[in-house]
């Protein structure tokens, strides 16, 4: 079964197949397909069901065992109360905004008159992380004590130029560090510091940035029971928390899913006025805000003013902005969040053509490179990873300024962008990142050797079959399982994204009871009615192909079909459903088979 493939996915099971409607009791009353999933996920007794399932605040690691954090917390309580001119150095992206505002509002709530600011480099002209010349000018600018947030951990020559000025500096980070293993000298605050045994060394930036928050408050109180204001400050802190977490990708287990599944049960009550402005302008006011809404909402919104415009009107909106300014702030991220959205369809349209005409999406050529003077630096990395999705490789999009070309890679899993990079790098300037991710910058007389180099480097390390994107199936099932307590039962697998996404089952030998029917602007999604035989009956069921409107000439009504799907709820007119969200299809036979009408026996969703 491992070398099954439909129209789109290379299909593999998580940890082997389980049959439909076999399942071992976890000493939970939950329905038999949800048992599988918990199986196919490692889940075997009940003690570590409930930990996933119903995670409590209390099961958080204690502040004090996150390396560093300690020691930043006491130099941080004794800067407050010395008056000391403070300055949160954070980052231009969901998660460098969000730790800001944590630890900014857990300073200000300890002491109000507090003497806080923060600051975010511009993205297009002082690029990530700390820089020496933006310390010289906080340095002339009388600040005492510099703390970054999601950033710092490989600025080790800016770190010396913090000890010259005298500037006191605090780097909390979760970035890889050096590989050359130097580290800034500095207090340094990071869940993977050489020796450290910390319990989740996947924590986001806003992640350590809480930790702080939390570690500080205790410092502050001279106890680990903090005040009952800063208890209700850092419970505050939460949604912002589970923001930046989401926002940035990193896998949703441990720390990182209590942070986020409390956050997110919080950020409807919110009283951050510049959070509430923020849901109110993207229409999400009253309503239920889970992790999609996070990643396809919020989050671009907030990236948006960094990627178009400066990232400091979004950190003032999650810090100081209320009123009337909360709300313009909020509008304007919105028209930003357009922009780019006009901006990121014109440069994939035109990258996708140029890509297509230059044989790079052929089996020949395993990677995308491609450079133009007008594509936005600031959009380019968000178009590298639509043509990853697209065309199942590598790609890498550089923006031409004069002799200079500078960008973005985006990769697939198994192949490392960064060992590419690695391998080209006599062609190039400068470049970092990891294996799924990049930047890079090299001189505009080098971009062919350069395309030419990773391109023989990709096409040795990607094998054929690789280009084809793989789908994770938990288990099997049939129709008569995908029904409203299935649906529910899964959704208390919750919050679900990188490291933990929603459970996809296979269906197979089922068939396709109508013809399929194209919807959405320029029909673009598909959608389907399933029918199978099963244990108790014939079930016929509504799908989605999301995106599947392409395939709609390659299926018709009567086909005997494999489908991956995800079970999810269809809210309509006040009436609750379950349906198959469709990721991929596998066609068993290519000739339409003619049904009958069902009978009124057939139960229908």
């Amino acid at each position: 079964m491992s070398g099954t493939e439909g129209l789109t996915r290379r299909w593999r099971w998580r940890g082997g197949t389980t049959a439909a409607g076999d399942s071992v009791p976890l000493g939970r009353q939950l329905p038999p397909l949800v048992e599988r999933v918990l199986r196919a996920r490692g889940f075997a007794d009940p003690e570590s069901v409930r930990c996933f399932c119903e995670p409590k605040l209390t099961d958080l690691l204690a502040p004090a065992d996150l390396p560093g954090c300690t020691d930043a917390a006491t130099r941080l309580v004794e800067a407050v109360r010395n008056d000391a001119s403070i300055v949160i150095y954070g980052d231009y992206d969901v998660d460098g905004m969000t730790a800001t505002a944590i630890l900014y509002h857990i300073i200000r709530t300890a002491a109000p008159a507090a003497r806080v600011r923060s600051y975010v480099p511009h993205r297009l002209e002082e690029g990530y992380g700390l820089n020496a010349e933006a310390l010289r000018t906080l340095g002339a600018e009388d600040a005492d004590l510099v703390i970054s947030v999601d950033c710092g951990i490989t600025a080790v020559e800016p770190a010396q130029v913090a000890r010259a000025l005298g500037l006191d500096l605090i780097v909390t980070d979760h970035h890889n560090l050096r590989e050359d293993g130097a580290l800034p000298d500095a207090c340094l605050v990071h869940p993977r510091l050489p020796g450290s045994a910390y319990g989740c060394g996947d924590l986001s930036g806003a992640g350590v940035a809480f930790k702080l928050a939390w570690r500080f408050a205790q410092a502050w109180c001279g106890s680990e029971r903090v005040s009952k204001v800063l208890q209700e400050q850092l419970l505050a802190l939460l949604p912002l928390a589970a923001l930046g977490t989401i926002a940035d990708v990193v896998p949703l287990a441990g720390e990182n899913r209590i942070l986020t599944r409390f956050g997110l049960g919080l950020i409807g009550q919110t009283a951050n006025p510049g959070l509430r402005a923020l849901l109110a302008a993207s229409g999400l006011d009253g309503e239920t805000v889970d992790t999609e809404k996070v990643g396809f909402v919020l989050g671009p919104r907030l990236n948006a003013c960094g990627r178009m415009g400066h990232a400091a009107d979004a950190v003032t909106l999650l810090t100081d902005a209320a009123g009337a300014q909360a709300t313009e702030i909020a509008e304007r991220l919105t028209a930003l969040n357009e922009e780019r959205r006009r901006t990121e369809r014109r440069i994939a349209d035109e990258a996708a053509t140029r890509a297509e005409a230059a044989g790079m999406t052929g089996p020949d050529r395993r990677v995308i490179v491609l450079a133009d003077e007008q594509w936005h630096p600031g959009v380019v990395g968000i178009v590298c990873s639509r043509l990853v999705e697209r065309y199942g490789r590598p790609a890498v999009l550089l923006q031409r300024d004069g002799d200079v070309l500078k960008g973005s890679a985006r990769s697939i899993p198994g192949y490392s962008i960064y060992a590419g990079l690695v391998a080209c790098a006599k062609h190039l300037e400068t470049f970092g990142g990891h294996d799924a991710a990049a930047g890079v910058r090299l001189d505009a007389g080098n971009l062919d050797a350069f395309v030419a180099a990773l391109t023989s480097h990709a096409n040795d390390h990607i094998a054929p079959e690789e280009l084809t994107p793989t789908i994770t199936i938990d288990c099997d099932a049939h129709l008569g399982e995908i029904d409203l307590p299935a649906v529910h039962g899964l959704a208390t697998l919750a919050p679900f994204g990188q490291g933990n996404r929603r459970p996809a089952v296979r269906v197979g030998d089922t068939r396709i009871a109508e013809p399929p029917r194209p919807v959405g602007a320029r029909a673009k999604h598909l959608a389907l009615r399933l029918q199978q035989q099963t244990p108790d009956g014939v079930r016929r069921i509504r799908a989605i192909w999301w995106g599947g409107g392409e395939h709609a000439e390659a299926l018709a009504s009567g086909m005997r079909v494999d489908v991956v799907g995800v079970p999810r709820l269809n809210s309509f007119q006040g009436r609750d459903s379950a349906e198959l969200e469709i990721r991929d299809i596998r066609v068993r036979t290519a000739v339409a088979i003619v049904e009958p009408a069902p009978s009124p026996a057939v139960r229908t969703t």
